[in-house]
């Protein structure tokens, strides 16, 4: 069945509990049946969330907006984990904001502006999509863009974040309040060897958050230590 933009997909379902011992207490057997009492595993979104990032892209593309992919979508593309759970996020200019929201509602999408003054919401196939004009509290720019890979997600050729741009973004966006080193690190993992990480070093590490993970990313090997960077005289 072909899917229209605005269709509401399932909602999903809530992570499942640690496991149980089949040992009931005082060393008898456990009389539930199997699965009895435990929770579902969560849906895997990642067909959806590509299927709404592939009509999203087109609908751009037709448009004539400047973009690129960015987020775990544009990780994905790149190389890396594929179970897509979130959203998609698009990068595009400041400028273009209006006529963005513009092109999607004229395709049926619905598009809302969040509390946050940084990007633009919209629904496509029932999944999340972030517009974004400003990217680790940096606004998007042309070059930005100009920098992107043309890389297929499936079957759809599209604009996506240069690797170096990516990683880049998500060690920028680390603050005190919000800094998952577990989310990113795999990611670091899967694309270290396309990752210019020189460049990230001048980029992000005079922050003490993004320091902090490069200095973990040296202990783990996955990258290598900055020459001098943490030894005395």
């Amino acid at each position: 069945m072909t899917e229209h933009p605005g269709e509401t997909a399932p909602a999903g379902r809530s992570a499942p509990p640690g496991p149980r011992s089949a040992v009931a207490p005082g060393g008898g057997r456990d009389r539930r049946e199997p699965g009895e009492g435990l929770g579902e595993l969560p849906p895997n979104r990642t067909q959806a969330i590509l299927e709404a990032t592939k009509q999203v892209a087109t609908l751009l593309k037709a448009g004539g907006h400047p973009f690129a992919l960015a987020g775990s979508v544009a990780v994905y593309a790149h190389g890396g984990p594929d179970n897509l759970q979130h959203d998609a996020d698009f990068c595009i200019l400041p400028e273009d904001a209006e006529a963005v929201a513009a092109t999607l509602r004229k395709a049926g999408l619905e598009v809302y502006t969040p509390p946050e003054d940084w990007l633009l919401k919209a629904k496509c196939l029932g999944e999340d999509i972030d517009l974004i004009f400003e990217l680790a509290h940096q606004p998007v720019t042309r070059e930005l863009l100009e920098r992107a890979d043309q890389l297929p997600v499936e079957s759809v050729h599209m604009p996506v974040l240069a690797v170096t741009d990516l990683v880049a973004s998500l060690l920028n966006a680390f603050t005190e309040h919000h800094c998952d080193f577990g989310a990113v690190l795999p990611i670091a993992r899967a694309l270290r060897e396309k990752v210019d990480w020189a460049r990230v070093r001048r980029e992000c590490g005079s922050d003490p958050m993004p320091a902090a993970f490069l200095y973990l990313l040296e202990r783990l090997q996955v990258i290598e230590p900055e020459e001098d960077s943490h030894d005395g005289p």
